[in-house]
């Protein structure tokens, strides 16, 4: 799935980051997220840092840092990749 958000984020994006567990089963919607949208992500946002941490019992969440160093997040528990795909849009769009 190569969501569209992907494509054209805001330059006000300073650094994506995305946090799950790499076993647990609360992660896995954001486990096939990463595997099916972090190469489109990267290739159209090359310059873009797009951090991926995996850490045993990591509850799933992604945050977003923007220009004046604001920091937002959700939380992305139990969703399905593309609920997951969603609450990320809408955390990046500016």
């Amino acid at each position: 799935m190569s969501s569209s958000f992907a494509k054209a984020l805001s330059p006000a994006i300073r650094e994506v980051r995305i946090l799950c567990c790499q076993t647990g089963a609360a992660s896995a919607g954001t486990r096939q997220f990463i595997t099916s949208t972090y190469p489109v992500l990267k290739q159209h946002n090359p310059d873009l840092p797009v951090l991926i941490r995996e850490a045993k019992g990591t509850p799933a969440r992604v945050f977003a840092r923007f220009e004046r160093g604001v920091e937002k997040h959700v939380d992305v528990e139990n969703l399905s990749e593309s609920d997951v795909a969603s609450r990320i849009a809408q955390l990046l769009s500016v």
